[in-house]
């Protein structure tokens, strides 16, 4: 239910519908208090106008924030609140007898920009900017309009530019600064604060100055730090998961990475190789590689129930050798469930849960399947000959070897599913070369796209392209060849093993000595007699 709410249309365009009627509101107040109050009419008529354009381009140009709900709650309750702090900042001056260039200082010009960008990244951040431009401009005295318009634009690409890679929560507070120095650099271009003061003027003058100053740049970093504050709040709300979150997520001390440490080092290291293979992957396509990174250590969690049935954690025996090949694919396809399950008890972020449930698909376990089929094969042939009865034939139900889905649903979820496959593939390469690298990264792509696997996440062949070329760079440094050290004659060997026994450490660490060496050397209380004895003597 709350997913189909989440994509319902008739929900997306009730908070449209809402947020026009609150833009509506301000705007009558806005005329009221100006005292033309006649004109409101017309000023809600052309400020929704525009409003309708602003959406009509927010749906066409985000279209990958749109398809959720949550999301464009975040945006439109951002730009509502954004808006009406203007209208608060101009009633609290207007109220108070300041002077009426003191209003453009107190309004947080980078508050919605900044929390959307840091969010819903850079794009929608210039959305804001935009928005809460031309819309701010209904909202404030008609002789400082231009005034705002070029305060908000430059004070909100200035937070979205700072933030386009925010992964600590110091950046926040960064971008507030940047953005309270830009404030004062166009308050002295455009002589809203005079500069004055600086070359003659009296203590009055001077105080002004400095009160204007402080206003315009602590209101940007007062922004900062409201909004660094705010955002693990804003994101539990609206079930959105910054970059600094994500940071957060990838610590390798978490409860469930150091138990497959200890109980399936195996599957803890191919997490690890599959996170540094698909974070390179998204860094060359623009997804998100912080996302990927932290979801490939967390994909396979379910082996933690039975590590030992699969085989990067298995040591001399195999237990599958025991089992049926269906009882052995309902095990290996049991992880997907298992891993929910761990991660549901574990409150993990719920975009590592439909990384766990989409990174094999709907795919088939081959290797069970086709043994399964070789078993009734020889079967079939025992019953030719007469030695078992039909009836006795074993039934091979396909949806057994299956994995149950759903496919990849994100590029971030694509990514991983062939890296995961990549991974566990190259460990089958003999003497890997460039050439067999890339041939196997190729089959293993295709044959996903081929298979249907990549129908939903959103890739497209270019960015399959990028993605193989990345599989390939970061398999040949890891598959690297090692030099062949040539080895050292008998007569080399005997006087680097000290005395030549087993024990000998010293000959192991190529600090033997020959029995001529040993001779020369001195006790350290002898060196210690003879220094005591020429100080002695002197």
């Amino acid at each position: 239910m709350v997913d189909s709410l989440d994509r319902s249309a008739v929900l997306k365009f009730s908070i449209y519908g809402g947020f026009a009627a609150i833009f509506s509101l301000l705007i009558l107040v806005a005329s009221r208090g100006s005292g033309t109050g006649p004109e409101a009419g017309h000023g809600i008529l052309v400020g929704l106008l525009l409003l309708s354009m602003i959406v009509m381009a927010f749906e066409m140009s985000h279209q990958e924030v749109v398809r959720r709900n949550s999301q464009v709650l975040l945006v439109f309750v951002g730009l509502a609140i954004h808006l009406a702090v203007i209208r608060a900042a101009t009633v609290f001056v207007d109220t108070n007898n300041f002077h009426e260039s003191l209003s453009l200082f107190f309004i947080p010009f980078a508050l919605a920009p900044l929390v959307h960008s840091v969010l819903l990244g850079k794009d929608v951040g210039l959305f804001s900017t935009m928005a809460v431009s031309i819309l701010g401009c209904f909202l404030v005295p008609g002789d400082r309009v231009l005034s705002y318009l070029v305060f908000s634009f430059m004070a909100g690409l200035t937070a979205v530019f700072v933030t386009q890679e925010v992964r600590k929560r110091g950046r926040v507070l960064r971008a507030g600064l940047y953005v309270g120095i830009m404030v004062l650099i166009i308050a002295y271009a455009f002589d809203l604060i005079s500069i004055r003061p600086l070359f003659s003027g009296g203590i009055a003058e001077w105080e002004v100055f400095g009160i204007n100053s402080a206003v315009a740049f602590g209101t940007g970093l007062l922004t900062g730090m409201i909004v660094s504050g705010l955002l693990p709040i804003v994101e539990g709300l609206f079930g959105i998961t910054s970059d600094i979150s994500w940071l957060e997520l990838s610590d390798l001390n978490h409860r469930l990475l150091r138990r497959m440490q200890l109980e399936a080092p195996g599957t803890f290291h191919h997490s690890l190789v599959v996170a540094s293979l698909s974070e390179a992957a998204a860094e060359s396509i623009g997804a998100n590689a912080m996302i990927c990174r932290v979801c490939s250590y967390f994909h396979d969690i379910g082996k933690l129930t039975k590590p030992e049935y699969f085989i990067e954690n298995q040591g001399d025996e195999n237990p599958h050798n025991a089992l049926t090949p269906t009882m052995s694919a309902l095990i290996i396809v049991a992880h997907v469930k298992d891993g929910v399950d761990l991660a549901l008890k574990h409150k993990l972020n719920p975009r590592i849960i439909d990384v766990i449930t989409e990174h094999h698909g709907d795919s088939l376990v081959y290797y069970f399947y086709r043994k399964a089929q070789e078993q009734r094969k020889m079967e079939e042939e025992k019953v030719a000959e007469g030695l078992e009865n039909e009836e006795d034939l074993p039934n091979i139900d396909g949806e057994n070897f299956h994995y149950p889905g759903p496919t990849p649903r994100t590029k971030e979820s694509g990514i991983i599913s062939l890296a995961d496959a990549v991974e566990s593939a190259s460990r089958s390469l003999q003497k890997p070369t460039p050439q067999k690298i890339r041939a196997l990264i190729d089959e293993i792509v295709f044959n996903r796209l081929k298979d249907g696997q990549l129908d939903g996440c959103g890739l497209t062949v270019s960015e399959l392209r990028s993605v193989r070329e990345s599989f390939a760079k970061t398999l040949r440094s890891m598959l690297h060849s090692r030099i062949d050290y040539p080895k050292q004659g008998k007569k080399a060997e005997r006087k680097h093993s000290g005395d030549g026994g087993p024990s000998s450490d010293l000959g192991r660490r190529g600090w033997a000595m020959d029995e001529a060496d040993r001779r020369k050397v001195v006790s350290v209380e002898e060196l210690e007699k003879h220094r005591r004895k020429a100080s002695g003597d002197s």
